[in-house]
């Protein structure tokens, strides 16, 4: 593992000698992550990495009650604790030196309180956005990382088996989130990839709504959408079920739904524009008659963040590229009536194809 983080500290480094910076500050905790094994959610605490590029050195800011942690597991070695009390933005400065002109961030995560903080240390330095770049590396997975998502898919996926097991009718979706939730950690995961989507009958027509004291009743679409984190990687899976007997159009829109996700899944490999995985999965909802319910993208990039690059929509037109790993997520959502989404996970391996790393079934289950 010590090589991949050198490797990926060596292409960032490289890049930023084209910028010509001075300085490169990396402050997005997954970020300093994916480059140093460390990952900390700092809250409004100073965490960054720093690469000093005239120094030729690297180092690590953590607040002082991650030192231990951050020690025992970054591949960074110069690591600078930063207590409470101090100014963070003086000790990096006498860390790294006043004479810095240009410094290369992420202008995505920094806030217009750091940038001041900044020009107060450093005076009259300009930056450049170097987020695009690491966002690029990123989507770029290694077999290693694939390897990782893969467990948190077979964590999440017996989640999902063992989890529509409790499922009773009359019971809250907040209650069936909670056995879900728990299943994750008993499993081995170390958390909820993101806040889980469980929603039934009308509600289903939510593609991001909330779990609430709402029952889960005879006849009810049920949607379950939830991933967790394993190695510091994500999963991200939707099924959706029926309770009792699907009626012909619930029956209908499901069939749907299957057809769009199986076509986008199809589409996936290397060399064609992704937008063409979005326009082959919408197809197949739009010729059934059930176009304006399909209103958002047809899936999103997969690995340390539950949603990072690509953006998998009909106007993107990056290349397919071997090691991208993306989810495909077609639905229709129909206002007052209900929804179903079906989502996989798919990798572009080393021979351009797409592989299919989900497994849990896609045909229509009943429950109860």
């Amino acid at each position: 593992m010590n090589e991949q983080y050198q490797s990926r500290l060596t292409a960032l480094a490289n890049y930023l000698y084209t910028l010509d910076v001075d300085l490169a500050i990396i402050k997005e905790p997954k970020n300093v992550f994916y480059y140093t094994g460390f990952y900390s959610d700092p809250h409004e605490r100073f965490m960054a990495l720093v690469i000093d590029l005239k120094k030729q050195s690297q180092y690590l800011f953590v607040p002082s009650l991650d030192l231990e942690i951050a020690e025992g597991v970054s591949y960074v070695k110069r690591i600078v604790p930063i207590s409470d009390e101090v100014n963070p933005y003086k000790v990096l400065k006498d860390t790294i030196g006043a004479e810095i002109k240009t410094i290369g961030l992420e202008t995505k995560v920094i806030s217009l309180f750091q940038q001041e903080q900044l020009h107060n240390s450093f005076q009259n330095f300009s930056y450049l956005n170097i987020g695009d770049f690491i966002s690029a590396q990123r989507m770029r997975k290694t077999q290693e990382e694939c390897n990782k998502v893969q467990k948190a898919i077979y964590v999440i996926e017996k989640v999902m088996d063992e989890g529509i097991k409790k499922v009773k009718e009359g019971m809250t979706e907040q209650e069936l989130t909670a056995e879900l939730e728990y299943l994750m950690r008993k499993f081995g995961a170390e958390g909820p990839a993101f806040s889980s989507i469980i929603l039934s009958g009308a509600k289903s027509a939510l593609p991001h709504g909330r779990p609430d004291s709402k029952t889960i009743n005879r006849g009810d679409f049920l949607l379950i959408d939830m991933g967790v984190i394993a190695d510091g990687y994500c999963s991200d899976i939707t099924r959706t079920f029926i309770m009792g007997e699907e009626t012909a159009k619930q029956r209908e829109i499901y069939d749907v739904v299957r057809k769009a996700t199986q076509a986008g899944v199809e589409a996936a490999r290397a060399g064609i524009p992704i937008r063409q995985i979005d326009i082959a999965a919408r197809k197949v909802i739009k010729e059934a008659g059930y176009g304006q319910y399909f209103n958002n993208r047809v899936g999103h990039g997969l690995g340390i963040d539950v949603h990072e690059e690509p953006s998998v929509h009909g106007n993107n037109d990056l290349i397919v590229e071997r090691g991208i790993l993306f989810t495909v997520e077609p639905g229709i959502y129909i206002p007052g009536y209900g929804g179903v989404r079906i989502e996989e996970n798919v990798y572009i391996d080393e021979d351009g194809h797409g592989k299919l790393l989900t497994s849990f079934p896609t045909e229509l289950m009943r429950i109860g």
